[in-house]
């Protein structure tokens, strides 16, 4: 509260029984206001240019006192930055209703009030009596003692914090309830079937008749079930998704990005009866790429189902027509995540990923894929965008009848009446397209309001390094990529049911490779890539021909000799030396080719001692009385042996 002024802008307040600025100058030197003890309590020296002298509220008549205090008193519910050993009561002050924190702050008020006057000389009687005559209120000496025993000792930033009113009558947790019975009707409310308070209520009383168990009334019960944590109560009653609905959405700035620096892709199935060409009826997948710095559909594709080929081609409509992006934002979904988009990314998480795989169209073109969480609007804004065009173009009077609406159980009134062609369908959904893309006022960001998707995206890219893609390049989004071997004896390899050739095959023999054909046209020439992405050259097929025909045999054998005499033709290029020039090269040897090498270990020669070695030693004669001619037999057959 501002406690001091000078006698100039006290005279200005108009306080009562406060006289004018020279009736008070002569008032403040006959009583001796500026008495030096009196120095920083009555009077202090003023602060700021000029100088001079303040005075306290305090010198002033206890009516002016009243009114000054009233004047100035200021009492706010701003906690203090640092609540200390106080946040406890701060909480509890929190928690409090609207009701309970007002009048904790008119308490607050009273309290400041009573202060200030106290400390001017005024006595607590006075001062009740002047608060209550002048608020025509009834605050009594007991309630201000009480409000004074609560903030004894306590500083005066935390009164407020005190002075909330406690909470009277019995609190809704102290009504008797056995454990059992609140558990049983626990788990009956919390399931995702999502029944009433009043079924399981009900529920509840035949099961306590059972048990004999104790419980409240339902509006106690009821009010302690909705006191539950919202995050159990929406797990359990609503699900995992719901729980994700908690957490505030992320607000994603696409400001400082560029034109093509980012893209996304996602597939729309559309609410619309088409007939396709072979007369067929079903509803048409799109497949789009959106720039997410404008918002604008850079390509898109329709076809029966979300597929590899469809995503491809839109790829390359949006590579040919604008150029390559550096990043794009993709949901794992086996059509976007597949190898022959994304093979060799290391942030795939969706196939197996083994060491030989081919590298997919967009890590050959540089492009860094992000996966994102699917059915995710925040993730991937194109999801955004396929909502206005279903609102906008699938009901279109061009395609009235055919709309089969959002889900089963919204059916237009006419469903089924038609199929609409697939190129008229097509061409409402080219002009709604360009519509969307050209609609001025958009209210982004980036458009503020003013400009069109494509007029920010023209702006941007025109002040924006574009990488564009090679002739060699222009295969990858046209063909599908398939792995294949090439045979270890001539390079060829088979693919389909076909065989297929090319000279520079050989220096690839029984290596593995990458193909990339046209599905529509398997007979013409494959163009073969190796597994790190370089282009290699175009294989044509080897058509088969019938046993008997000479014409293919001639063919085959002129290729053949066409073959050696291009290889003999690179053997005369590479071997430069003929074998004499080569003998030539080689260095001499020496003249004394019969030296012998003088021999340092010896072994003597003994003729006698290796034919006596040679010889069998005799066999010993026995003199066993009691051989009966055995043996005798068998040392004869052992000399003859011998």
């Amino acid at each position: 509260m501002k406690t001091f002024a000078t006698l100039q802008e006290i005279a200005n307040l108009d306080l009562p029984n406060v006289p004018g600025m020279r009736a008070l100058h002569v008032r403040a030197e006959r009583n001796n206001w500026l008495r030096p003890e009196w120095e920083g309590v009555y009077w202090r020296p003023r602060s700021g240019a000029g100088g001079g002298v303040e005075y306290s509220y305090k010198l002033l008549p206890k009516v002016a006192q009243l009114a000054w205090v009233q004047r100035f008193l200021d009492c706010s519910d701003r906690q203090p930055d640092e609540a200390g050993d106080h946040g406890l009561a701060w909480e509890r002050y929190h928690e409090a209703s609207a009701s309970q924190k007002a009048k904790a702050l008119e308490t607050l008020r009273i309290m400041e009030m009573i202060e200030q006057l106290y400390q001017a000389g005024w006595s607590l009687h006075e001062a009740l009596t002047a608060y209550n005559t002048e608020q025509c209120a009834t605050v009594g000496r007991t309630t201000v003692m009480g409000w004074k025993r609560t903030i004894r000792n306590v500083p005066r930033e935390h009164w407020l914090a005190y002075l909330v009113p406690k909470r009277k009558g019995p609190k809704a947790s102290h009504a008797q309830c056995s454990e059992e019975a609140w558990d049983f009707l626990k788990a009956d409310w919390l399931r995702p079937e999502k029944p009433t308070i009043s079924a399981c209520y009900r529920r509840l009383q035949q099961a306590a008749e059972e048990h004999g168990w104790t419980f409240p009334c339902e509006k106690t019960l009821a009010r302690w079930l909705h006191s539950l944590p919202i995050e159990v109560v929406t797990l359990a009653r609503e699900g995992r998704d719901k729980v994700k609905d908690l957490i505030p959405a992320q607000e994603r700035d696409r400001t400082h990005l560029h034109a093509l620096q980012a893209v996304n892709a996602d597939g729309h199935k559309w609410d619309v009866r088409v007939q396709w060409p072979d007369g067929t009826i079903g509803r048409p997948m799109m497949v789009a790429w959106q720039d997410l710095y404008s918002g604008m559909i850079l390509s898109w594709r329709v076809d029966r189902s979300e597929n590899t080929d469809a995503i491809q081609l839109a790829l390359g409509d949006l590579v040919e027509k604008y150029g390559i992006p550096s990043r794009a934002y993709l949901d794992n979904g086996r059509a976007f995540a597949s190898k022959r988009m994304t093979g060799g990314t290391k942030t795939r998480f969706r196939f197996k990923v083994r060491e030989g795989d081919a590298a997919g169209v967009m890590t050959i073109l540089g492009i860094e894929t992000v996966f994102v969480t699917p059915y995710s609007g925040q993730s991937k804004p194109i999801e955004r965008a396929f909502r206005d065009l279903a609102g906008d173009l699938a009901k279109h009077p061009a395609l009235a009848g055919a709309y089969t609406g959002n889900n089963p159980t919204n059916k237009p009134a006419n469903y089924g009446d038609r199929a609409v062609p697939l190129a008229e369908f097509l061409a409402v959904i080219s002009a709604g397209i360009d519509e969307h893309n050209n609609r001025t006022g958009r209210r982004t960001a980036v458009c503020k309001g003013v400009k069109s998707f494509r007029q920010v995206f023209e702006e941007s890219l025109a002040h924006c390094a574009v990488r564009k893609p090679t002739q060699a390049q222009r295969h990858l989004w046209l063909r599908a990529a398939e792995n294949v071997m090439a045979s270890k004896r001539d390079g060829s390899f088979r693919f389909l049911g076909n065989r297929y050739w090319a000279e520079f095959l050989h220096e690839h023999m029984g290596q593995p490779l990458v193909v990339r054909f046209d599905p529509q046209e398997l007979h013409a020439p494959m163009h073969v890539y190796s597994l790190n992405g370089g282009f290699l050259g175009d294989a044509p097929v080897v058509e088969k021909t019938g046993f008997d025909s000479t014409a293919a045999a001639a063919v085959k054998k002129r290729a053949e000799k066409q073959l050696a005499k291009a290889a003999k033709m690179k053997l005369d290029a590479e071997s430069r030396l003929t074998p004499s020039e080569l003998a030539a090269l080689l260095p001499d040897h020496p003249e004394d080719h019969e030296a012998l090498m003088d021999q340092k270990v010896v072994t003597p020669f003994r003729p006698n001692a290796a034919v006596t070695q040679s010889r069998p030693a005799p066999l010993p004669e026995t003199d066993d009385e009691d051989d009966d001619g055995t043996t005798a037999s068998i040392l004869h057959f052992m000399r003859r042996s011998a």
